[in-house]
């Protein structure tokens, strides 16, 4: 089984040399991140990234526009520029959860249209407050866009249906079928990041988790596809804080490098590089 596995920039305070080397140390294959637009700052990550051995998947979140063709121009703006830096492929926060089908078809084309055109791959985020924000919607998606590729962060729905999701199996089991990427992060029936998935209060989210994507790694082993995936904890305040203090109740670090170790193990994945 091929599974290779990504760190979030999302929540790193180090220079990105450092990231970069200690990214590389963990075991990781690489990093997702956005860019910057400034052609000499975008160079000197490439160079980075190039100098440590490590990949990147282009990640699209800037989903602000509250108007459709505004929100296009920008859209379309965002992907060429992360295109423009090779990555392995796009993960991206599409639409908005309050756009009708409508116009967020116009995204899923336009990102196709930019797919082909560029020559990479484009898939989509389950999130909260984006076009795929709950299962039931995104099973309508799929089943009028069979094309579409997904990251499945599944701990979005989680937060959005408050529950474990029992009841939602044939949405999810469709949105198994169209994953590509993983984001590995923990959610629960009152939140989308639990606050340290080590600890034994969070095993039945944990193991509810761990079933879903053992459903994705059979699916990729019976096509003898590639998974990506990205253990994607962030920082506080997403992840959970003191009061007053706002001090955080674990270190996103630590997690997320805990949780590649425990998919490697269950995986049977070697480390390589």
């Amino acid at each position: 089984m091929n599974i290779r596995f990504y760190a979030p920039l999302w929540g790193n305070t180090l220079p990105f040399d450092t990231f970069c080397r200690n990214v590389k140390q963990a075991g990781y294959q690489g990093v997702e991140m956005d860019f910057p637009f400034d052609q000499n700052e975008k160079a000197k990550l490439l160079a980075v990234l190039a100098h440590h051995d490590l990949e990147m998947i282009g990640q699209y979140w800037q989903s602000a526009e509250k108007y459709i063709d505004e929100h296009l121009v920008n859209f379309e703006k965002f992907i060429r520029n992360l295109g423009s830096a090779n990555p392995v492929f796009i993960n991206s926060q599409t639409g908005k959860d309050y756009f009708t089908f409508e116009e967020n078809k116009r995204l899923f084309d336009m990102a196709s249209k930019l797919s082909e055109e560029l020559g990479i791959r484009i898939v989509h985020e389950t999130h909260r407050g984006k076009c795929l924000y709950a299962a039931h919607i995104t099973r309508h998606y799929l089943t009028l866009i069979p094309e579409l590729r997904l990251t499945l962060d599944i701990s979005h729905w989680y937060a959005v249906h408050e529950s474990l999701l029992s009841d939602q199996q044939d949405a999810v089991q469709l949105a198994i079928g169209h994953t590509d990427h993983i984001h590995s992060r923990v959610g629960h029936s009152q939140g989308p990041q639990v606050s340290d998935p080590r600890a034994p209060e969070w095993k039945e989210a944990m193991e509810s988790h761990l079933h879903w994507w053992d459903m994705v790694v059979k699916a990729h082993e019976a096509k003898d596809t590639t998974l990506t995936v990205t253990t994607e904890f962030g920082p506080p305040s997403y992840m959970p804080v003191t009061p007053y203090t706002q001090m955080p109740l674990a270190d996103q670090w630590a997690i997320n490098v805990h949780m590649m170790n425990l998919l490697k193990d269950r995986y049977g994945i070697q480390n390589y590089g």
